[in-house]
């Protein structure tokens, strides 16, 4: 579920309770959460309603001045049969990533720890040891927008963001306005791979 930042910013400030979206199928469940750009959302519920169920505190509670301007932009995509799906959200916490990223400082056991992680996604790629190749290059060319990165490597834009993903998911890596850096974990977890 894509939320804009100024969306979740008063999400996170309690403005906002309620999102609502229209799906062929939910994209989110209730008890789950979602990572988002600013943090860690909880999805504390996610039913099905009709327009006519929604009610103006529902579109306050969403961040609009009315019903009316919310159900504006609940326009159905032409051709595709959807339902509106209300979803209860709240701020959870900040993304626990962050925190991840500054822990450098790391026993032998713990880098053996994320360099069996990085070789369990190499062993489970099509394009073989990937992880490595990666961090080295985020690491040489920081602040890189990601399309010159995946030009470099045969790769388009949708096929190369993923697997970037998977190096941020374990702290390696921090996203930046253009491209990438290595976070300190990740700094360590290079070195440490490049003298093995």
């Amino acid at each position: 579920m894509l939320i804009k930042n100024i969306v979740l910013d008063d999400i996170k400030a309690g403005k906002i309770s309620l999102i609502f979206r229209r799906w062929k199928k939910p994209g989110v469940k209730a008890g789950g959460t979602q990572m988002t750009q600013r943090g860690v959302l909880a999805i504390d519920a996610v039913n099905v309603v009709t327009e006519r169920e929604i009610t103006e505190a529902d579109a306050r509670a969403a961040g609009f001045g009315s019903k009316a301007e919310l159900l504006a932009q609940l326009h159905d995509r032409e051709g595709e049969v959807t339902e509106i799906y209300r979803i209860s959200v709240r701020f959870a916490g900040e993304d626990p990533r962050k925190e991840l990223r500054e822990q450098a400082e790391l026993s032998a056991d713990e880098i053996a720890d994320v360099i069996a992680k990085l070789r369990k996604l190499d062993a489970g790629s099509q394009r073989g040891n990937w992880t490595q190749m990666y961090l080295q290059m985020i690491h040489d060319q920081p602040n890189t927008h990601a399309a010159v990165l995946a030009e470099q490597i045969g790769l388009d834009i949708p096929r190369f963001k993923p697997w970037v993903r998977k190096l941020k998911a374990l702290g390696l890596t921090e996203s930046l306005r253009p491209g990438y850096r290595l976070s300190p974990r990740g700094q360590t977890v290079l070195e440490a791979m490049r003298r093995k």
